[in-house]
């Protein structure tokens, strides 16, 4: 989706900036002052699903929240969506741009991204934030099927744009977003209507499912000993949150706090009740 195409009343439109870092063309929001939070959000979001968090952590630090490559206004050059070459771009653009993020937050595989970060970045962020993290596999006979289901869509370029125009429909957004636990605004799902009726944004959803694998970030949880909050959702229908809490248990300064009422979209739904989690971890973390 290109930045001529977003709409005037988008999320933090004002503070958005194009960076040419190859292999992507990418859209970042950056604004606010102090040491630098970078925010990653979630397959098939966009950097809008901060909207509410951004103003509550902006007078804290400097917020730099980019849109994944191929999802929102980032342009993918290339069609690297795994969570390895996601992770080996991000830090490439965190170089380019002299970026040395103090905090990474990440929301559900955002959150998997974060860590894999904090693993390579070349200065060692100071704390980690997962809210609903997807630090697990699909369970069941999701396991084999929806991997499949986004191989086959992801290779089929007819697809997305079936895809952008079946799902982009009103009604289908509110009952994906109701399927998440979560109770959004109607500015909210109209941003998400927005989003899922670009088949351009749908084509790199799918094909960073159907490229993720968490197999080896899962192992290495053990040694990742960045001071690490994992947030979770006791409502949450698209991650539980005992996946959270067993990774925080697996982890040498992991943590774990539930909050009651929310869904997957809690940063969305409770923004001051997600900061007021957040904000003394981090920061107790940054004056150590």
């Amino acid at each position: 989706m290109d930045l001529d195409r977003m709409p005037p009343d988008w999320p933090g439109r004002e503070s958005m900036r194009r960076i040419d870092c190859p292999p992507h063309q990418w859209c970042v929001r950056d604004e606010g002052r102090g040491p630098t939070a970078l925010l990653l959000h979630g397959a098939g979001g966009s950097s809008h699903s901060w909207r509410h968090l951004v103003p509550l952590l902006a007078p804290h630090f400097r917020v730099v929240a980019p849109d994944l490559p191929g999802q929102g206004f980032t342009r993918a050059g290339q069609r690297r969506f795994s969570l390895e070459a996601m992770a080996e771009d991000l830090a490439r653009l965190c170089a380019a741009e002299d970026w040395r993020p103090s905090v990474l937050i990440g929301h559900s595989a955002g959150a998997a991204l974060a860590l894999r970060l904090a693993e390579i970045l070349p200065v060692r962020p100071r704390a980690v934030v997962g809210i609903n993290a997807a630090l697990g596999n699909f369970e069941g006979t999701a396991g084999w099927l929806f991997p499949l289901i986004a191989k086959l869509l992801a290779l089929n370029p007819f697809i997305p744009p079936m895809a952008a125009r079946l799902f982009g429909a009103e009604d289908r957004v509110r009952r994906l977003i109701g399927s998440t636990g979560s109770d959004l605004d109607e500015a909210g799902l109209r941003q998400y209507m927005t989003l899922i009726g670009d088949h351009v944004h749908v084509d790199g959803t799918l094909s960073m499912m159907a490229q993720w694998r968490l197999d080896a970030l899962q192992r290495r949880l053990p040694a990742i000993d960045v001071p690490t909050l994992l947030i979770a959702a006791a409502k949450d229908g698209t991650v539980p949150p005992r996946i959270s809490q067993e990774a925080a248990g697996r982890m040498p300064f992991g943590s774990y706090v539930e909050m009651p009422g929310l869904g997957h979209l809690a940063h969305e739904e409770d923004a001051a009740g997600v900061a007021a989690i957040l904000l003394p971890f981090v920061e107790r973390h940054l004056r150590t």
